[in-house]
């Protein structure tokens, strides 16, 4: 989820997988694919920003979990992960 402002200053989350457009009008607004509109004090560049950092820190942690080196954030979810990683080539 990314976080957005709305003009009134209350923040909400945001699905980017949502998101099919974004349009400065001259206030930004937030097209999602049901129809939805959003209209957020941040810029068509800050939106785009933090729906990039969310899709990289998706493969972050992927490559990580691959990896065998993702510790969570949250000490009591260590060990609870259902996530396996994919076995490595000289495994398969």
């Amino acid at each position: 989820m990314i976080r957005v402002t709305r003009l009134n200053g209350e923040q909400f989350a945001l699905n980017p997988d949502l998101i099919e457009r974004v349009e400065a009008h001259p206030d930004t607004v937030v097209f999602l694919a049901d129809g939805t509109r959003y209209v957020v004090k941040e810029t068509v560049d800050e939106v785009i920003r933090e729906i990039l950092e969310y899709r990289a820190g998706i493969l972050a942690t992927s490559y990580e979990m691959d990896r065998g080196e993702y510790r969570p954030d949250r000490p009591e979810l260590a060990g609870v992960s259902s996530v396996v990683p994919f076995p490595g080539s000289e495994e398969r």
